[in-house]
């Protein structure tokens, strides 16, 4: 057997509930009620005209781990039907999906237009590694979608989008941008990692290809690294190949973590979403917290079109302690419930300080304009009690504010 991969037309028109836990029914063949890890790097072939048609199957199941596996097929069914795509494609990280996605779409001489704040390391790749290549890059500022026309050109032939935005939580309006480019014949790509499926589906509303490090909500648990990118079958075998010779590849252990972290996806997003609703309103009464940014809040600066293309607001809350760097450093170190660690979207809370943590990679400019001011906290809010967490932020703030 030699399984081409299912795409989501083969999958009914489930809740998303039922979706995360079977939604890759089709790819079932035999008993196990949980799917089998297939850590094999190899798959036999019974007959030579066997082993021709898997060496020239576009992404099979069975071939070579490099080219596909079939635990691999199983999440991308799951995921191709979350986002509303026809296909997905499994990678090692996220930046391995985002990365192969635009090399494989883009070549020396094209002009790309990214936003100017983007997850630090997808801004490197516009900002310095695209150029030396012979790519052109221009950048938009994503709250103002007249400084995305002003960049364009009749060659421009990708725009890059992230909504919301790490670690500033501002809203890139999709369906916007999704219209400006069809009308010109650009692709489009939009990182959806900050939200999730569950809280925004950016294929619904135009944009070409969505790309999710799967390390984060869709894992869930802080155990594993993946990169998803959700798009059309044309598409998806076109980034396959520059895939297959890249290697960004999951390993058969991980993508079975993340098939079952999907299983629970639904759950967590439910309890996450009204945690950090409830704690970044708490946050706005506390004394000791100068802003707070949440999409979900009335006081964000883009609510309204948080609301109308968000159907929750994620994990992510930031805010900005008073008393500066060295308040914010109290803070963090007085934290005992929330981790001080990277990462989000899993069950733990996390909590960091952008500055301290981004002084190393990125210039003090670098930092203003991507948002990151020195008494700055990026916390993903995770599945606790969400009384427990703000007892523990009510202490940690009582903390920073002593002198």
């Amino acid at each position: 057997m030699n399984p081409s991969r299912p795409d989501s037309s083969d999958t009914p028109a489930w809740r998303e509930q039922t979706l995360v836990l079977h939604g890759d029914a089709v790819c079932s063949h035999g008993a196990d009620v949980v799917s089998p890890i297939h850590y094999s790097a190899t798959f036999r072939a019974e007959t030579a005209e066997q082993f021709s048609a898997m060496a020239t199957t576009a992404r099979p199941a069975t071939f070579y781990t490099r080219h596909g596996n079939p635990v691999h097929k199983r999440v991308e069914a799951i995921l191709a039907g979350l986002e509303g795509t026809e296909s997905a494609l499994l990678t090692g990280s996220g930046m391995g999906a985002i990365c192969t996605t635009i090399l494989a779409l883009l070549q020396a001489g094209d002009h790309v237009v990214a936003q100017q704040r983007h997850y630090m390391s997808t801004a490197k790749l516009f900002s310095e590694i695209l150029p030396r290549y012979g790519v052109q890059v221009s950048f938009f500022d994503q709250t103002d979608l007249d400084s995305l026309r002003a960049v364009l050109r009749p060659d421009t032939k990708l725009i890059m989008v992230e909504t919301p935005v790490n670690p500033s939580l501002s809203i890139t309006d999709l369906a916007a941008v999704a219209e400006i480019a069809r009308a010109r014949g650009i692709l489009t790509v939009a990182d959806n990692t900050f939200a999730s499926p569950l809280n925004q589906r950016p294929h619904d509303l135009g944009i070409d290809i969505v790309v999710h490090s799967a390390t984060k909500y869709l894992g869930g648990h802080h155990d594993l690294m993946a990169g998803a990118i959700c798009c059309s079958n044309a598409l998806a075998e076109t980034i396959w190949k520059m895939h297959v010779t890249l290697g960004a590849v999951l390993s058969p252990m991980d993508a079975w973590l993340l098939l079952r972290g999907l299983r629970t996806l639904s759950l967590r997003m439910e309890r996450i979403n009204a945690n950090a609703l409830a704690l970044a309103q708490w946050l706005e009464t506390r004394p000791e917290v100068e802003q707070v940014f949440y999409p979900g809040l009335d006081s964000h600066p883009q609510h309204a079109l948080a609301t109308r293309q968000m159907r929750g607001f994620g994990a992510v809350v930031a805010y900005s302690i008073k008393g500066g760097y060295a308040a914010t450093q109290r803070f963090v170190t007085a934290l005992r419930l929330a981790t001080q660690a990277v990462s989000l979207g899993g069950v733990e809370t996390l909590a960091v300080h952008t500055a301290s943590m981004w002084a190393s990679s990125m210039t003090e400019d670098e930092m203003k304009t991507a948002g990151i001011e020195p008494n700055f906290i990026r916390m993903s809010v995770g599945v606790e009690h969400v009384d427990d967490l703000k007892a523990d932020l009510a202490q940690a703030l009582e903390q920073a504010a002593r002198a």
